[in-house]
């Protein structure tokens, strides 16, 4: 498996005894991601990889209920519980300008906008608590630095060069 592949959900449990699974989705995109004959991969939690299509899909209680065409009966599906749905990064969505992927962001040198510019750390999670995301930004002491993902704080972000602008407003530090 050397492309690498992005998680679009979980199955957390079976549902029926169709051969139907309980997947709670980790992408901004379920609808296209859990759509009938959309390609998946399921990787099971010993690291094994199947080939997945989507035959039906409906959302039920705040997750989707999937059916896969190569799947048939509750004694298939049962042995797949805690298993990750994934995608290749070619299937991925174009984002509009400013918007991010977060495995994009996770890993980039965060520095400051003053005269000098000063390295801030490197964004090693993103938190979402609510209106705005939090990049945490792990300093090279160790300490770790939330910074808000707004317009006012983000100024700059290079993918490719893996480094994001930031100006710190007062009481951030």
């Amino acid at each position: 498996m050397s492309e690498k592949l992005f998680t679009v959900g979980k199955i957390v449990n079976t549902h029926g005894i169709r051969g139907e699974v309980k997947v709670v989705p980790h992408t901004d995109f379920a609808d296209q991601r859990f759509a009938a004959k959309s390609k998946l991969y399921l990787v099971t939690e010993k690291g094994g990889k199947m080939d997945v299509t989507v035959e039906a899909s409906r959302f039920h209680k705040n997750m989707y209920v999937l059916k896969f065409k190569e799947l048939h009966g509750i004694n298939e599906v049962e042995k797949y519980k805690g298993s990750l749905l994934k995608i290749t990064a070619d299937l991925q969505e174009e984002l509009p300008e400013n918007e991010y992927y977060f495995h994009e962001i996770i890993g980039c040198k965060v520095m400051t906008d003053e005269d000098p510019a000063e390295e801030l750390g490197t964004i090693s999670e993103i938190l979402t608590p609510g209106a705005n995301d939090v990049w945490v930004v792990k300093t090279p002491q160790g300490k770790e630095v939330l910074l808000p993902a707004i317009p006012d704080v983000v100024l700059d972000v290079d993918k490719e060069a893996k480094l994001v602008r930031v100006h710190l407003m007062e009481g951030l530090l």
